[in-house]
C-alpha cells in the first residue's frame, strides 16, 4: 500500500509539473522537462546579433524543449557572448574550430533529444510561441513528418515587415516532391520543424553540399511523400543584411542543380534543369544585368520558364518586382 502511494504521489507531482509548465509557461522548468522540441542553433560571427538570438529561443512557452548551440569556429565575439548565456540559462552550448554548417547542423542533430527539432539562425529572431504552434500542428497530424510555416523579412537594424514573405506562401497548404524539384514552390530553411527519427533514418543533412535545407527537404519529400505548410504560424523574422548565402546567385544556383542532379533518373529531371536555369537567369537579370548577359548562353532554352523572363534583362531594375 504504501508503494503504491508513493507511486501516485510522485506522478502527482510530474503532473503538476507538466501542467504547470504548460499553463505558466515556466522557462527554466519546461526546459527541465524531458525535450519534445530541439532547437538547433548553429552560430557564425554574428556577435550584434547571436543574444538576441538566443533569447528568442528562450522565450517560447508552452512546449517542453532544449536550445543546442555550436558555434562553428566564430573569429568574432560570439563564442564569449555564448559561454556567457549558457552559465545564465544552462543550455547545450559547444565551442569548436569551423566545419560548415552542414556538419555542425549533423553534430547537433546527433545530440538531439526530442521528437521533433528544427534549426535556427544566430541572426534571426524567433516569435513567441512558434514552438508551441508548430507542435501542436505535428501532434494534431501524426502522419506528418514535417510542418513548415512563413517567415518575416527583418532588416539589418531590426524593422520587421508587417506581412510575412508572400513567396512562401505559394506552398500552402501543402507541398510535393515535383513542385519542389521543378522550383515551383520554396520553403525556407528557418521555418520548419521536423521528425528527429525521419531525419536521422534518411543519413541526416548531406554533407556533398555547401547548403544544407534544400537538399534535405527535398529527400524528405521524395521518400515521405507531400508535407503540411501552415498560412498563419510565423516561425522566423529572417534579417537580411549582406552576408546572407542568398546574395552570392552564382554559387547558389549552381548548388540547386548539383542538387536535383541526384534525381536524374526522374521524369521531370529535364524540366526541371531548365526551370533552374530560368530562375537563375531571373535574379541575375533583376541584380546583375552584365552577368546575366554573360551567362545567358548557360542558361538560356526555348521552355517557356526562360522566355517569360527574358524581358527582365532590358527593364531596369527600379521597375522590376522581384
Amino acid at each position: 500500500m504504501e508503494y503504491s502511494v508513493t507511486n501516485m504521489f510522485a506522478q502527482k507531482m510530474t503532473e503538476n509539473v507538466y501542467v504547470k509548465a504548460f499553463a505558466q509557461g515556466e522557462e527554466m522548468e519546461q526546459r527541465e522537462l524531458p525535450p519534445v522540441v530541439s532547437v538547433l542553433l548553429a552560430s557564425y560571427n554574428h556577435e550584434k546579433y547571436v543574444e538576441a538570438a538566443v533569447r528568442s529561443v528562450l522565450s517560447q512557452k508552452g512546449v517542453a524543449f532544449e536550445l543546442i548551440v555550436l558555434d562553428d569556429g566564430s573569429k568574432d565575439k560570439s563564442p564569449d557572448i555564448l559561454e556567457k548565456l549558457a552559465e545564465e540559462f544552462k543550455f547545450r552550448y559547444i565551442h569548436r574550430e569551423n566545419k560548415g554548417v552542414v556538419a555542425t547542423l549533423n553534430e547537433m542533430l546527433e545530440l538531439a533529444r526530442g521528437k521533433y527539432f528544427c534549426t535556427f539562425s544566430s541572426d534571426d529572431i524567433m516569435p513567441p510561441d512558434r514552438l508551441r504552434k508548430q507542435l501542436d500542428f505535428l501532434l494534431a497530424h501524426p502522419n506528418a513528418v514535417a510542418c513548415f510555416g512563413q517567415v518575416k523579412p527583418m532588416s539589418e537594424g531590426g524593422v520587421v515587415a508587417e506581412q510575412v514573405d508572400p513567396a512562401y506562401l505559394k506552398a500552402v497548404p501543402e507541398i510535393h516532391f515535383e513542385e519542389f524539384l521543378l522550383g515551383l514552390k520554396p520553403l525556407h530553411g528557418c521555418a520548419e520543424m521536423l521528425s528527429v527519427e525521419a531525419v536521422r533514418r534518411m543519413g541526416g543533412y548531406d554533407s556533398r553540399f555547401f547548403f544544407e535545407d534544400y537538399p534535405l527537404f527535398l529527400k524528405l519529400l521524395y521518400e515521405y511523400g507531400p508535407q503540411p505548410v501552415t498560412p498563419d504560424v510565423v516561425c522566423c523574422h529572417y534579417r537580411t543584411h549582406g552576408n546572407n548565402l542568398h546574395a552570392n546567385h552564382n554559387r547558389m544556383y549552381a548548388e540547386f542543380l548539383r542538387i536535383i542532379e541526384l534525381y536524374k533518373d526522374h521524369k521531370l529531371y529535364p524540366q526541371a534543369v531548365r526551370n533552374w536555369k530560368a530562375n537563375w537567369f531571373s535574379m541575375l537579370a533583376y541584380a546583375q544585368k552584365g552577368e546575366a548577359l554573360r551567362r545567358l548562353p548557360q542558361l538560356a532554352s526555348f521552355s517557356p520558364a526562360f522566355l517569360k523572363r527574358l524581358p527582365k534583362l532590358f527593364i531596369p531594375k527600379f521597375l522590376l518586382k522581384r
